[in-house]
């Protein structure tokens, strides 16, 4: 019996990106599966319903739910969402697994097989999936693209006849995927980058795009690729060292999260009241509280004359390419384990096993059970 994927628009309040694309759609089809849409699923995203061709349609969320036993989602599901979805169904998405204890103990209430694509291990085979780094590269570009917009000086250097205008300076802080993003893209609208990271390997990839690296003397590599946190006399070294770099710049871009936790404070508010007047911060990490201490997520705020920007949701301000990727990101989790229409888990395998969130009624992974204080 073919497996059924059921894909429903996301009713989060400023979501416009979409689980599902034509081009995906068709290559679930050549697996054997069978897709089921509800109707405009991808109409704030631009995609037509006209373009996914042979699928089926329902009018509504529990029309599509009620006949899927794999669904797929960016956002996780509300409470009335998760009523919806059958008993002992498959669920992938951005299930921000850490969040929300009473949406786990839901999930788990219908024996639901969730896979939290956050959770996905840190190794070569799961590129293709990381739905974090996919969606962290249109961040990136987003927050370029804001600090540009808002920036009160040209971003390149500019000849003209009335004399020369010197480039603006940016310093972008945490070179993770999104922040080598948001370097490339300050970059090629032409500003003087400077860029800062606590992990060693950093140093290499920010002089790759022409940027400068600011040395602090400390490096904090952890586990998985994701830096751990500091110690108090590593957090001192490094806040007196950046403090002369943020002074300098016109623009600061901010993108150090730590899955799990709350953002790390980076831009104190002593280095605030030294910036320049008129000076720009883009906090990335607004959404995990932010890396400036006077961020206020998805607000502006200005202190000192330094305009404070906390944009929540950045993929969604792209959402065509965020969702293209995105769904390329599900269709390559999901393509090795679906022949001939059946979806079969090999839950031995590394990306499975690290990824799945809960099944059979209890929550399996480690990590989200010692976070959630259920080890």
């Amino acid at each position: 019996m073919p497996i059924i994927i059921g894909v429903a628009r996301e009713r989060a309040p400023g979501e416009h990106r979409t689980a599902m694309v034509p081009e995906l759609s068709k290559k679930f089809r050549a697996l054997g599966a069978k897709v089921v849409l509800e109707n405009h699923v991808g109409l704030d995203s631009h995609f037509m319903d006209a373009g996914f061709e042979e699928a089926a349609f329902s009018q509504d969320l529990p029309g599509v739910y009620s006949q899927a036993q794999l669904i797929l989602r960016v956002t996780p599901p509300s409470p009335e969402e998760i009523a919806a979805l059958p008993e002992g169904s498959v669920l992938i998405g951005l299930l921000k697994p850490f969040e929300d204890k009473a949406r786990l103990a839901a999930l788990n209430a219908k024996k639901i097989t969730a896979f939290a694509l956050e959770l996905l291990p840190r190794i070569s085979r799961a590129q293709s999936m990381d739905a974090l780094s996919s969606q962290g590269a249109c961040a990136g570009y987003q927050c370029g693209l804001i600090a540009a917009a808002r920036c009160t000086k040209f971003f390149p250097m500019l000849t003209t006849a009335a004399g020369t205008i010197r480039p603006a300076r940016v310093l972008v802080i945490g070179a993770g995927v999104a922040g080598l993003q948001a370097i490339a893209t300050c970059k090629r609208l032409g500003a003087m980058v400077e860029a800062y990271d606590v992990r060693s390997a950093a140093r290499e990839q920010i002089e790759s795009l022409g940027s400068k690296f600011v040395d602090t003397g400390v490096s904090a590599d952890g586990s998985g690729g994701y830096a751990r946190d500091l110690t108090p006399e590593e957090k001192a070294q490094q806040t007196e060292k950046l403090a002369k770099a943020v002074a300098l710049s016109d623009v600061v871009i901010t993108t150090a999260a730590i899955p799990g936790k709350k953002a790390p404070i980076i831009i104190t508010t002593d280095m605030i009241g030294r910036m320049k007047y008129g000076a720009i911060i883009v906090d990335m990490a607004a959404e995990s509280g932010g890396n400036c201490a006077l961020t206020q997520p998805g607000e502006h705020v200005i202190a000192n004359d330094v305009n404070i920007h906390g944009p929540l949701n950045l993929p969604s301000r792209m959402p065509t390419h965020a969702s293209e990727l995105y769904a390329k990101n599900l269709y390559n989790f999901l393509s090795p384990w679906i022949k001939d229409g059946e979806l079969n888990f090999d839950w031995s395998d590394d990306v499975v096993a690290g990824t799945l969130l809960c099944k059979d009624g209890v929550t399996v992974h480690s990590v989200v059970k010692q976070v959630m204080g259920e080890a």
